[in-house]
């Protein structure tokens, strides 16, 4: 299989768990009982599946390649673009941490910063994986040589080998929270 297509099957793993986070927001904010355990969950996805697994290949592997061989577009498009979105969706991750355990110390306000760093991470990744999947993937598909392509694919097979019980653990979880 071909790394982008690859990292478009990883793409509708991570948006279905962006259902699942907003059903978990809902719930708060119909008072339902908060399981913070669904939140560990939901968290150790995203830090290990989207963001370890799925954003390293594409920092480590696609991107670093596009900058390597396309120039200044490229440069400007993933320096400015992809990675500062990576970068904010960390950042909202880390804040929903914190709010979480805010939450479970008392503090009925940290719901506010729970629902809105879970939405915000939400709404930024759905138009992150749209922008990548209908413009980055394509301009890259474009743009590099069929040589450059064929070791991007080869490095993520290889990754994609040495990491292989990775996307069945964490496919698991999804499907474990998505029937709650």
């Amino acid at each position: 299989m071909k790394a982008i297509e690859i990292m478009n099957e990883e793409h509708k793993y991570i948006l279905r768990m962006l259902k699942v986070v907003r059903k978990v927001c809902l719930n708060i904010m119909n008072e339902e009982e908060i399981i913070y355990e669904d939140f560990d969950k939901i968290i150790d996805f995203i830090r290990n599946y989207s963001d370890k697994h799925h954003h390293k290949k594409e920092e480590d592997i696609l991107f670093t390649k596009m900058v390597e061989h396309i120039g200044e577009t490229a440069e400007k498009v993933v320096n400015q673009g992809m990675l500062v979105e990576h970068d904010l969706g960390r950042l909202y991750i880390r804040q929903l941490v914190e709010a979480l355990e805010k939450m479970k110390s008392g503090d009925k306000e940290a719901k506010l910063d729970v629902i809105a760093n879970a939405i915000s991470y939400t709404h930024l990744l759905a138009r992150h994986i749209d922008k990548e999947d209908r413009v980055i993937y394509k301009f890259a598909e474009r743009e590099l040589s069929t040589q450059v392509l064929e070791t991007i694919n080869m490095e993520c097979e290889n990754f994609e080998f040495k990491n292989k019980e990775i996307k069945n653990k964490y496919v698991l979880i999804l499907e474990e929270l998505e029937n709650k």
